[in-house]
């Protein structure tokens, strides 16, 4: 990988050998890694219940470009745009062909070919287009269409609804048909082809993107317009690392493919899909999770997208918000009431995990998901979400599954949830995850708490059964045990009770947050999920450990397959590709350990600790309440510009804001547009005007 020049362009001369590791292109509606044969569109699953997948769509783009001549090759992958391109260069031409998936008209795949002369001669230059496409699936009964355009048109249905009477998602195919060969005429010192594919679901809508997609290409703007759209929403969020260039790319690898998986942000559809382990690229049958949404989107992938992008966080919550009917048929079908969300989630927001253990067992699902809905509302105080958007029908169905779960043990005076599985799967059937408890204590106090907010009566259950939670907790070893009966020093699977500190926030004592990563770090798996080692950086970096924090984060990178920066789940490489869930860990490493940013009820605290190896970082477009804020960290110091141009987040543009800091209780408003620059010194706050300082220590 060359980076002497733009870090946001990975290229190379070799592609990987292993072709799970070619770069994912995608949009938030369409996924496809570059040369396959497949690609999968957002939403369009195929299979009953533990059998659903996501639905392989055959992708006519799947096309390399080839000449008879000796050539030098060169692919690489421009994050800064979204657009991937192969140079071919011989003697006698220069052949470039660029693929994108459409940033802003999300039901747009693109390929562009340039041929180029690179010697006067009177001869025709010819170059191969070789397809690997065939206009069939094994998901999706496809028949052809007429033309439409001169553009070539297939349609089916998947072949099997996601539950009994539930709808077949239908698929329609419009593309520019591919010639085997472009030809350079002799007259020609330079030639360009188009090339566009539209996916919908409906002939109506295929064709209408179809249409749209000519007259792009007619006026010029096809490839501006999608290049418009990244810069948009690079302008909006940008971390910068000096001084180490491999953390630099990586966290520009993670936004770049973190971003790719949702929609644009101007969307209007509510269409959106979730977001799955491996992305929209993958997902079929068998492979990568089958395209299942879990925790990963709400605890994972969620933080470090809602920092920077309030509408995008919300289309995460729409999109819990539309499974509700199915989470309601899951909590029935375990006699309990209110709402279960699924371990693996798919359109319906039924059970789609092949393996009932989960899905019953696995129920701290449904805390994560509240956690994500709690994070959005003290990061824009966008209260629209839980009364027209129906985000109180998800806090309150939460919070009565959870009344209706907890078994009270009258020895203990406490409530206790019985036979589950913690987030460290190797466990299952065991009693009082600190975990599970935890993360249904939280999400009982914040239904109360949003009861409030919206004068809702709130059943007195809720606070009660919170207030007598059982959260295990060893006095003798003064720490969290993952469950009840755990031994310490047994082997666990991968961030499990360290999550305690953070994203969950349970109050506690240095000593004890220390206890609990030094017993669970030595004895987590090192071939375990590429997500955990990023939340121990983070509680070392909480106890102001900066190197430890370093050495544990830098695992991460052997989880980076060069040369695009796609994750592998595992360490060796096996394990779902393009893990996300990775990539959202190692990102809330940096964007919330290196800053100690915590989202927290009345305002966003934040304690700077850098790693000597990091001269300083940068990071642009945090919106806070509707204002903007770029920060920039230093060792000793710490500047903040609040931007004349604000964010939206609904109806919070007006907060005035401040910073406190703690030691000396000096309080610096900040003003649009005027650089404010103060010592680094822990427990800053960055706050309301007008609310009391809270300190997170």
């Amino acid at each position: 990988m060359s980076c002497d020049t733009d870090p946001y362009i990975f290229t190379t001369d070799t592609l990987p050998t292993d072709l799970r590791f070619l770069p994912p292109l995608a949009n938030g509606l369409l996924g496809w890694r570059v040369y396959n044969n497949i690609m999968h569109m957002g939403g369009v699953y195929n299979g009953e219940g533990g059998r659903c997948h996501r639905a392989d769509v055959p992708c006519p783009l799947a096309v390399k470009i080839e000449t008879d001549e000796p050539a030098q090759h060169t692919y690489s992958l421009d994050t800064g745009t979204g657009i991937f391109t192969h140079t071919l260069s011989s003697a006698s031409v220069t052949a470039s062909q660029v693929l994108y998936s459409h940033r802003y008209h999300s039901n747009l795949m693109v390929m562009e070919i340039l041929l180029v002369r690179q010697v006067t001669s009177q001869e025709p230059i010819t170059i191969k287009l070789v397809s690997s496409f065939t206009p069939q699936s094994k998901d999706i009964v496809f028949e052809s269409g007429p033309d439409y355009k001169g553009g070539s048109h297939i349609q089916g249905r998947t072949n099997t609804a996601e539950f009994p009477g539930g709808s077949c998602p239908e698929v329609h195919l419009i593309w520019t048909h591919v010639l085997p060969t472009l030809t350079l005429l002799p007259e020609q010192s330079q030639a360009r082809w188009g090339f566009i594919l539209v996916a919908a679901n409906s002939l109506d809508s295929a064709k209408a993107g179809y249409d749209n997609g000519l007259n792009l290409m007619a006026t010029g703007d096809l490839r501006p317009s999608h290049e418009k759209a990244w810069k948009e929403l690079w302008l909006q969020s940008k971390v910068e690392v000096v001084g180490l260039d491999s953390l630099s790319r990586a966290v520009i690898g993670c936004m770049f493919y973190l971003l790719s998986a949702f929609p644009s942000i101007h969307d209007t559809s509510n269409s959106f899909g979730g977001v799955s382990p491996g992305g929209l690229s993958n997902g079929g049958a068998g492979q990568d999770y089958w395209g299942h949404v879990f925790w990963d989107q709400d605890i994972w992938m969620f933080p470090g997208i809602a920092l920077f992008y309030p509408k995008l966080a919300r289309a995460v919550l729409e999109y819990r918000v539309g499974t509700l009917d199915g989470a309601k048929d899951n909590a029935q079908k375990q006699g309990y009431k209110g709402v279960k969300f699924p371990w693996e989630s798919a359109v319906s927001g039924r059970e789609v995990c092949p393996q009932d253990i989960y899905g019953q067992q696995e129920i701290h699902i449904n805390g994560d998901v509240t956690l994500a809905f709690q994070h959005y509302l003290y990061l824009t105080e966008d209260l629209s979400m839980f009364r027209e958007g129906q985000g109180s029908e998800v806090i309150y169905g939460v919070a009565d599954y959870w009344v209706s779960r907890a078994t009270w043990h009258p020895d203990e005076q406490k409530y206790h949830f019985l036979g589950v599985m913690p987030p460290d799967e190797y466990y299952y059937n065991v009693n009082n995850s600190v975990f599970t408890n935890t993360v249904a204590k939280f999400s009982l106090q914040f239904a109360v708490e949003l009861a409030d907010r919206l004068q809702h009566p709130a059943p007195k259950e809720w606070g009660q059964v919170a207030e007598r939670i059982k959260i295990p907790f060893e006095q003798e070893s003064q720490y969290h045990p993952e469950f009840d009966g755990y031994i310490k020093g047994h082997p666990v699977k991968q961030a499990d009770t360290v999550m305690l500190g953070y994203p969950l926030g349970l109050p506690m004592s240095p000593e004890v947050r220390r206890n609990d990563l030094e017993a669970y770090e030595p004895v987590t798996d090192p071939n375990g999920p590429a997500m955990t080692w990023g939340m121990f950086a983070i509680g070392w970096l909480e106890l102001g450990e900066a190197e430890k924090a370093q050495t544990l984060l830098e695992k991460c990178f052997k989880n980076i397959q060069g040369p695009f920066q796609v994750w592998s789940e595992s360490s060796d490489g096996s394990g779902a590709v393009n893990f996300l869930t990775g990539m959202g860990g190692f990102l809330q490493a940096v964007l919330f350990g290196y800053t100690g940013f915590r989202v927290q009820k009345d305002c966003l605290a934040f304690s700077p600790l850098l790693p000597n190896d990091i001269g300083e970082l940068c990071i642009r477009g945090v919106n806070y309440l509707g204002r903007q804020m770029d920060w920039l960290l230093r060792k000793e110091e710490v500047h903040i510009i609040l931007r004349e141009q604000t964010g939206s987040a609904g109806n919070t543009s007006s907060y005035n804001l401040q910073v406190v800091l703690k030691a000396s209780g000096t309080k610096i408003p900040l003003t649009p547009g005027q650089p404010v620059t103060f010592p680094r010194e822990p427990g800053c706050i960055c706050k309301l005007d007008y609310i009391p300082a809270c300190w997170p220590f």
